[in-house]
């Protein structure tokens, strides 16, 4: 519903009768919109997560894994409730702590197969983890942020494009393509609720 309505026409009682409950009783569990919005994203970011460890499991290069990481990300443009809570951040000091805390989490993981790849010799054991992993998370921000809005030069497949091309320049290596068509199983994770 915040994705359909943004989060200043999403109220309580709309999103109580999608829910199939009482207004009072999404106040219980959320104790207004603002709430609603952090629970939502971080539930999402969740399910993205949990869906693709035993997958990143599975790889053996960290390559691949960032691959994976990234063909996941861009599998659906449609980062509608990460604008809301960017938004929303610029005045509110719990949608700021739960933005800084889903971006670390990202930079995170995207460091640690960053510093994994230096240390098998894939990636340029010069740069910084740390620092690719902004670069690189705030470079998929962007884009996306475009793709969201409809850019007619940021369409789903260019925002992919521009993505592996920057991934690939940063981190000085070619990331293989994956065995399994990784746009489709991108897909199915994001309507998992990823």
């Amino acid at each position: 519903m915040i994705c359909e309505r943004g989060i200043a026409s999403t109220r309580i009682a709309d999103v109580a009768v999608r829910a199939g409950t009482s207004p009072p009783a999404v106040l219980y569990w959320f104790d207004d919109r603002d709430k609603l919005l952090n629970e939502a994203l971080a539930w999402s970011e969740d399910r993205f997560y949990d869906s693709l460890t035993e997958r990143l499991a599975k790889l053996n290069a960290p390559a691949e894994r960032l691959r994976l990481l990234f063909e996941a990300s861009v599998a659906d443009p449609d980062w509608t409730l990460w604008m809301e809570l960017w938004t929303h951040a610029l005045r509110d000091a719990q949608a700021q702590e739960t933005r800084k805390r889903l971006d670390d989490r990202w930079r995170r993981e995207i460091a640690t197969h960053v510093r994994d790849g230096q240390a098998t010799g894939e990636f340029d054991p010069t740069s910084d983890p740390g620092e690719v992993s902004l670069l690189l998370a705030s470079l998929l921000d962007g884009l996306a942020l475009q793709a969201t809005l409809g850019d007619p030069e940021v369409g789903p497949e260019r925002l992919r494009e521009l993505t592996f091309e920057a991934v690939e320049r940063v981190l000085g290596a070619e990331l293989p393509e994956l065995d399994d068509e990784p746009d489709d199983r991108g897909r199915e994770l994001l309507a998992e609720g990823g």
